[in-house]
């Protein structure tokens, strides 16, 4: 698949006034400062669609982005800001679990996981959620060009051998940079055949 149109929605704090059509939807979510308004600008070949910021937790909002005239693209608010008041952090889990848990549209949640980094908890933590709520997600790992080869694939093994402790079926997972495109493809493939598969 390829994105030939891409174009700014609507952002709100209430799933329930999320767009009113019943095109699939795919969100993206991560803790503060993995790279995600990066990654839908590299998906999207559109480089101020979701905004970046040198401060982490900017994103405060449900952001959605209508892709090809036919699917969501959707940015939730990041977790897990240490910076947050405790009220920010409840306010901003709110959003994001209602949404998850309510949004009907929503058909694949795609969870971006820094690859420098070993398991973190509170990802841990989220992707147990996700779980035990029966939510579809796929794990994408980001900033794979900050990183030799040999220290990706070990860190990328690590994290998939922390996962099978808990999981009898891994969900599937990309390797993705924003900074030389590496996974993009792969991606909207996986979203692409996705959407074939709604439209039968």
């Amino acid at each position: 698949m390829e994105i030939t149109n891409a174009e700014f929605v609507i952002s709100n704090t209430d799933f329930r006034k999320c767009p009113a059509t019943a095109f699939p939807e795919y969100a993206f979510i991560g803790r503060s400062n993995v790279g995600k308004s990066s990654l839908i600008n590299m998906l999207t070949n559109h480089k101020g669609l979701a905004m970046t910021s040198a401060r982490p937790g900017k994103t405060m909002l449900i952001n959605h982005f209508l892709i090809n005239k036919s699917w969501y693209l959707v940015d939730l608010p990041g977790y897990g800001y240490a910076k947050r008041d405790r009220k920010s952090q409840e306010q901003i889990q709110r959003i994001i679990e209602s949404y998850i848990l309510g949004r009907e549209q929503m058909t694949c949640l795609f969870l971006l996981i820094d690859s420098r980094l070993e398991p973190q908890r509170i990802d841990l933590a989220f992707i147990q959620w996700l779980g035990e709520n029966g939510i579809p997600f796929a794990i994408v790992f980001t900033k794979a060009d900050k990183l030799g080869i040999g220290k990706l694939k070990a860190n990328i093994q690590a994290y998939l051998e922390k996962l099978a402790e808990q999981w009898e079926e891994l969900p599937p997972h990309f390797v993705t940079s924003s900074e030389d495109r590496t996974g993009r493809q792969e991606l909207l493939d996986y979203i692409d055949s996705i959407n074939k598969e709604l439209a039968k």
